[in-house]
This record gives structure tokens, sequence and C-alpha cells, in this order.
């Protein structure tokens, strides 16, 4: 860490000049933005912009991960200042990133906002620079997936989640978390035979043809197994990686909707994505986050780490 460079530097939200490099801003004071990456609307030359959807009106049980991204930005200010472990490069050196700020909606126009979202994940794409997005409940998923199959094609899938999300729903105009994938499937969206479900503990005897490794297998099998499965499936495939909150058990990430017991740890995920590394990624994003339910702020910390190993697996593939 350079201790000088603290006592200099604040809001890097607005003040950075370059969209690479460390920030060694104290983690307790300034603005906030996803690793202290600026905030901007202009992509040119942007490898990767982190946007947040806060949206929450979709969700079974629980509302609250409207507040998601804002905690999630919150959370990673303890993340900028070295390359994120466990890996070679870093992806804040070698690649631009800019923060994007959140899609803007009319929150009492709930039947608008897929579109809406589309759009706003398309103009991006149309830039060609990827998405990392920050949930905000898990349909944000499919008019995000809808943007990535229209640029380029049907994608194989990697969901980490305690829930399949692929309850039968064939009105297409209901905006349900646990249909989204159902409908993603049916619009052609995604590939379930070059796809795979990690983490599920809920019972959904049709598993739309999804590969599934569920939350007993990943205890009985270990953490290294999963990943070496996991990259078996996708092979090279063009890949968009969901991250539900609530695929870690309860006692790792408390602060979301609908927790089930017996998930995964955070330590188990480190290693699953950190040994993924080689898929073809396109994009991502981190759901499900609700911060009322979680006072300690460690939910937040879960999505924020998951969201920078997103952003080194998108680069591992394209680095120099």
């Amino acid at each position: 860490m350079a201790l000088e460079d603290a006592k200099t530097q604040i809001d890097h939200a607005f003040t950075r000049d370059d969209l690479k490099g460390a920030s060694f801003e104290n983690a307790f004071a300034g603005a906030t933005s996803f690793l202290r990456r600026r905030y901007t609307k202009d992509l040119r030359n942007v490898d990767i912009a982190i946007t947040g959807v806060p949206f929450d009106q979709a969700v079974t049980n629980r509302t609250g991960t409207r507040f998601g991204p804002r905690a999630i930005r919150e959370a990673s200010s303890l993340q900028p200042y070295d390359k994120p472990y466990g890996w070679d490069y870093n992806v804040l050196d070698d690649f631009a990133i800019a923060d994007y700020g959140d899609l803007a909606f009319d929150y009492a126009k709930t039947s608008e906002f897929p579109e809406t979202l589309k759009s706003h994940i398309a103009g991006i794409l149309a830039q060609d620079t990827a998405t990392v997005t920050l949930g905000g409940d898990h349909y944000i998923t499919l008019p995000i997936l809808e943007a990535y199959a229209e640029k380029y094609g049907p994608l194989s899938l990697l969901q980490f989640d305690a829930h399949t999300d692929t309850w039968a729903d064939d009105d297409m105009e209901r905006i349900d978390h646990g249909t989204f994938l159902y409908k993603a499937v049916k619009l052609g969206l995604v590939d379930p035979a070059r796809s795979v479900q990690v983490g599920i503990r809920t019972d959904n005897p049709d598993t739309m043809g999804f590969n599934i490794i569920d939350a007993r297998e990943m205890h009985r099998i270990g953490p290294e197994a999963v990943a070496l499965k996991i990259c078996e499936i996708l092979k090279d495939y063009p890949t968009y990686l969901t991250f539900d909150i609530d695929c870690l058990d309860p006692a790792y990430a408390p602060g979301t909707g609908t927790p089930v017991w017996g998930g995964p740890s955070s330590a188990d995920i480190a290693v699953i994505l950190r040994n993924i590394a080689g898929i073809e990624l396109m994009g991502g994003d981190v759901v499900e986050v609700s911060p009322p339910f979680d006072a300690s702020g460690i939910t937040a910390v879960a999505g924020a780490h998951v969201a920078t190993e997103i952003l080194s697996l998108w680069g591992w593939t394209r680095k120099v």
C-alpha cells in the first residue's frame, strides 16, 4: 500500500485520471464507486463497465436488494489497494474499468422495467464494453441475457444459486425472480445442455436439461473437483456468469431474501472461481444482496469479492 498516496487521494470515484491501476484512498473516506473506479458515461476505450440495478420488485419473499448496489460498492472500498488475491495478474492494472452508475427506471411502472434494463445493457455492449452488474433481485438477469443473446447468440450459463429458478411460468409478462431462467430457456437465450447450476439445494423436479452440481455434491467432492467439472461442461463456449448470493450458506451471507441452509462457504466459492480461470466469460452479475438483513455487512463484502472475481475471470482470457 502506498501510504504516501493515501494522504492525498480522495473521491477517486470522480477525481482519478486513469481508468487503470490501484487506488490508495482511505477505505473509510470519500465517495464510493466500485473498486474506486471512476464514474463515467463515456465508454470510449473502456473494457468493462460496472453498473448497478437497484430493483427488487420481483421477489417472492423479502425485499431489500434495491440497496445491494450501494452496499457492494461501499464494501469494495476494502479491495482496490492490491491485485485480487490468488491471481497472477491484476485486472485493475491491465484493463480499463469504469463505474457506469445505476440504471434509471420508473419504480411505479414495473411493466416497463424489463425493456428499460435490456436497452441499458445493450447500449453498453454496443460500445464493445462488457458488463458486470450489481443487483438487485435475480429477475434482472433475464433482460441482461436478452441483451447478451442479441449480440452473441445463445450462451452457456454458469449459475451459482440455492434455487434453480426454472419453475414453470409461461406468462412472459410476469416479472418473477424464481422463473426467469425458465423463460430464458424458452426464449432460446441460454443452452441448458452446455450450462451448469452450482449450489442448488431446493427441490424442482424439472431441470430443463441443465447440468446441476447441487450443494450435497459440492460438499462431497470438494471445490477443486467442482471447478474441474464446471470447466468440463462449459468448455470454450461463450458463457455468462450469474451469482445469486444465496448460493452461499446463510452463515456467510445472511443478508439475502430467500436464504437456504446447507450451502458452501465463501472459502469454497473463492477456490472454485479462481480454479475456473480460462472459461470464455462474456459478462456477469451478482444479485440478491439485501443489506437490511445484515447489519454486519458481510454479505456485501462477499458480493464485492465475487464481482471482483468475475472481473478477473473475464480478463484472464484477454490479458496480454
